[in-house]
């Protein structure tokens, strides 16, 4: 049994199916088990709770082989960080007490710094909240996730691809959130190790080869634009970032311009992403269509 938060998101959906794949039993966390139905109806157990409940996932964890834990998203946090202390307080409290034999935590690029990252600092703690845990930790470093473009398929109709990466021929870690899932899954399942590890996972990959990607399965010529540094903050608001608080979100994509995001820092593993751009698109076009 493994027990695999944030099922009803992008990356503990995928690590579910891996596991499930695998002939393995998966439990959940849910607050919401009608949002997880549809993981019920494929044999996952559905434990009541929330992230900030650490006896709640003292119940979730209990028996299980491997556990892989995230923080849930915030695009807009608080200037200290409270979600993120608050949700890795409860994470630290259950896996202290329930001790499961290996532990998976989604990490990002970049959470090797300390600060100057925006949104990434929330992961940053995560690790080093994580680091006196006498279970086997990985933390998965993962890149930018391909889904994040998928609102693409909608607004380069006129063949332009709208993007905060400039230049948009500079190459940084992108993923798919499949790869993600598969590479937790291995790792849930795979050999035994001690102490920590740090996997990252992605491939160095241009804006301006995942809008030619777009273009391929929209049947178009779709170019990158590099949307000016002036205009971030209400391209943020549009995509629902509340105004005024888009200040995380800019830092975290200045600190990829910057290459803080690439691979390669020191006593790290890597994993290369087999998903393409491209594969992202057609799959969530096909769905869409």
């Amino acid at each position: 049994m493994f027990l695999v938060m944030g099922i009803t998101g992008k990356v503990g959906g995928a690590t579910a199916e891996h596991l499930l794949a695998h002939g393995k039993e998966v439990r959940a966390l849910v607050r919401n088990r009608e949002k997880a139905a549809n993981w019920a109806n494929q044999g996952v157990e559905l434990v009541d709770g929330d992230w900030n409940d650490s006896a709640a996932i003292v119940r979730a964890l209990k028996g299980v082989e491997g556990a892989f834990v995230m923080l849930p998203p915030v695009w807009a946090p608080s200037p200290d960080y409270k979600e993120a202390k608050s949700v890795i307080a409860s994470y630290v409290e259950a896996l202290t007490k329930a001790a499961p034999p290996r532990v998976v935590a989604l990490s990002s690029m970049g959470a090797n710094r300390a600060s100057g990252h925006g949104v990434i600092a929330a992961l940053s703690l995560l690790e080093q909240g994580f680091r006196d845990l006498t279970s086997p930790i990985a933390f998965v470093r993962a890149g930018g996730f391909f889904e994040n473009f998928l609102y693409g398929l909608q607004v380069a109709q006129g063949g332009t691809l709208p993007v905060y990466y400039n230049p948009t021929n500079r190459k940084s870690t992108m993923v798919a959130t499949n790869d993600i899932g598969a590479e937790v899954a291995t790792l849930l399942t795979g050999p035994a190790w001690s102490g920590q590890r740090i996997v990252e996972i992605g491939s160095m990959v241009t804006a301006d080869e995942v809008a030619e990607q777009l273009g391929e399965v929209l049947n178009l010529d779709v170019k990158a634009f590099a949307i000016p540094r002036a205009g971030w903050a209400e391209a943020f608001e549009q995509f629902g970032i509340p105004k005024g608080h888009s200040g995380p979100a800019e830092e975290m994509f200045e600190a990829v311009n910057a290459g803080w995001m690439d691979l390669g820092v020191a006593g790290t593993e890597h994993v290369a992403g087999t998903t393409s751009a491209r594969d992202v698109f057609e799959a969530a076009s096909s769905v869409n269509g």
